[in-house]
């Protein structure tokens, strides 16, 4: 197991709340995605850090993100009451597309929103894992991003 995956592992099993700080230096010590490493159905979950939007994904039931390709991303793969699979387009008005976009210095793969002012930039944590940081006028709140991870269905 790498470093990166032990660290992946531990604050996901964290149950209190985590420091942008630490998440932060987690994500400066990982690689940057490209478009091509992201396509595929990735399950996903958030880290609890007192943003005030911690919650609205579980309250979607949230399962993840889909990647086809760079102009189709499928942003909000949500569970109905059956579990059955959806793309939710009506919580972020539409869908998405991949774009490499600078964020912090470096060029990564970068999720955009159709129609909402919000950009998701992703980290590699191994080859199953992703570190993402949702940034933009719709997702920074007080100054905070939101942080989550996706991982290879």
């Amino acid at each position: 197991m790498t470093d990166a995956r032990k660290t992946f592992s531990a604050l996901k099993e964290r149950t209190g709340e985590i420091a942008d700080t630490e998440l932060d230096e987690f994500w400066d010590a990982l690689r940057p995605a490209t478009i091509d490493f992201m396509i595929g159905e990735w399950a996903g979950g958030e880290f609890h850090t007192g943003h005030k939007a911690n919650g609205f994904m579980k309250r979607l039931n949230w399962f993840g993100k889909t990647f086809h390709s760079a102009t189709e991303a499928k942003p909000l793969i949500c569970l109905d009451a059956d579990g059955n699979k959806f793309s939710n387009t009506e919580a972020m008005k539409g869908e998405a597309s991949l774009w490499m976009e600078e964020f912090r210095g470096e060029v990564t793969a970068s999720m955009v929103y159709d129609g909402a002012p919000v950009h998701d930039h992703f980290k590699v944590v191994d080859d199953n894992a992703v570190l993402g940081i949702m940034n933009g006028k719709g997702a920074v709140v007080d100054g905070r991003h939101l942080y989550f991870y996706l991982e290879r269905v």
